[in-house]
């Protein structure tokens, strides 16, 4: 099993459907404001996961209640509480899959198409229910169940192995020593503009002046590891803000980091700094 979905990281073939797909999507789900609610930024993290609970978990129990004597009505009311709700987390879902890397869009292509299956069986199984063909209706519930469950799998090789959507920053955070860290003269640092440096020698964090005060952030964009640091500033809200050249995520360099737009859902890690003598220094938060 582990090899056959490694293999669908390099399955060219799907990138002909999957880019496709994602211009669909990107053309379909246009509004910014949109594209923030779906990715989860007012959340603090990716929604889609968080909304898949309701319809696996009014699924799994309708599974439960479809084994056991006398309870036709409670699965059959489960399974439309898991079929009506399984079609937002969907727009969740692809609103984050188009703003993946190519390797990740093809396992998520598959992992979209199993869970297509799953909801056509459910769909198929309250009709069936419907017309009073129950065994048929707890046999395509089962089906369904199990298409989703390959579609989980798929989802968690996508989460745990690919990254996606996970922060890429945070692993750079744990690089850095404890203790203060000198980050050079604050004379030297020009009034709003970006300045790459590095901590310890191979962590690039990016810091950021204005007036007297200064912000030292993790130069990985959380997304997909996007240099921050070659980034446009901006004035958003009355923050300055810095946009991710790879794919648009906006973080604010004036209020601890925090996520402004998509597609990053998780704020941007800042260090704290101190001024001794003229010379800037940062530490972990």
């Amino acid at each position: 099993m582990r090899g056959l979905v490694n293999k669908l990281e390099q399955a060219s073939g799907l990138d002909r459907i999957g880019d496709r797909l994602q211009r669909v999507v990107q053309g379909a789900l246009r509004g910014q404001r949109i594209r923030d609610l779906l990715h989860g930024v007012w959340l603090g993290h990716p929604l889609h996961p968080a909304m898949v609970q309701v319809p696996v978990g009014a699924w799994m129990s309708a599974a439960v209640l479809d084994a056991l004597p006398g309870q036709r009505r409670a699965a059959t009311t489960l399974i439309g509480i898991g079929t009506v709700s399984a079609l937002p987390a969907a727009v969740a879902g692809l609103n984050d899959w188009a703003a993946l890397s190519r390797d990740q869009r093809r396992v998520g292509l598959v992992h979209a198409s199993a869970n297509v299956v799953g909801l056509a069986c459910y769909i198929g199984s309250l009709a069936a229910r419907r017309n009073g063909r129950y065994d048929l209706g707890r046999a395509l519930a089962y089906l369904g169940l199990s298409a989703a469950s390959g579609g989980a799998y798929l989802g968690g090789h996508l989460a745990y192995k690919q990254g996606a959507q996970v922060s890429q920053s945070i692993s750079e955070l744990h690089r850095v020593r404890d203790g203060w860290q000198p980050l050079g003269e604050l004379a030297s640092l020009p009034q709003r503009q970006l300045v790459t440096r590095q901590i310890d020698d191979d962590v690039s964090v990016i810091v950021y002046r204005y007036g007297d005060e200064v912000t030292v952030m993790l130069e990985r964009c959380p997304h997909e590891s996007g240099p921050l640091g070659e980034g446009q500033v901006q004035e958003i809200d009355g923050h300055d803000c810095v946009v991710c050249p790879w794919h648009g995520s906006t973080f604010r360099l004036t209020s601890g980091g925090e996520v402004v737009h998509g597609p990053a859902a998780s704020d941007q890690v800042t260090l704290t700094t101190r001024i001794v003598d003229g010379r800037l220094e940062a530490r972990l938060p």
